[in-house]
């Protein structure tokens, strides 16, 4: 089954997402990005113990600071899903894709584009 998603997704994969740093979301919005969803495995069902965990928290530590610098802290989210959800993986991806596109191009880059 091919999977079919908006092509403005950028896959990144990690070996677990407790590899997702803040700083890797974070940069990401500096580079650009109108917004960026991590997806793990279900809560409590991590292979590598508490890996989804920690992305959870570094995701809504990367909200508040986007909510605090005027980038919106509701471009950045998390979802669980397990490996058998391939398709609710691209019903996330063309929700996050609305949602974003309704709020606009990041603020960042409208910024960087000014001043270039």
């Amino acid at each position: 089954m091919r999977l079919r998603y908006p092509d403005t997704i950028r896959i990144i994969r990690v070996p677990c997402t407790g590899k997702v740093d803040l700083l890797h979301i974070l940069r990401a919005f500096e580079r650009g990005a109108d917004g960026v969803y991590v997806v793990g495995c279900m809560e409590g069902d991590c292979r590598f113990d508490r890996g989804n965990l920690r992305a959870r928290k570094r995701v809504e530590q990367a909200k508040a600071i986007l909510d605090k610098v005027g980038v919106g802290g509701e471009r950045v989210k998390m979802f669980n899903l397990s490996s058998g959800e391939g398709p609710r993986f691209a019903e996330y991806a063309v929700e996050m894709t609305k949602k974003i596109t309704e709020m606009g191009p990041n603020p960042i880059k409208e910024a960087m584009g000014k001043a270039a």
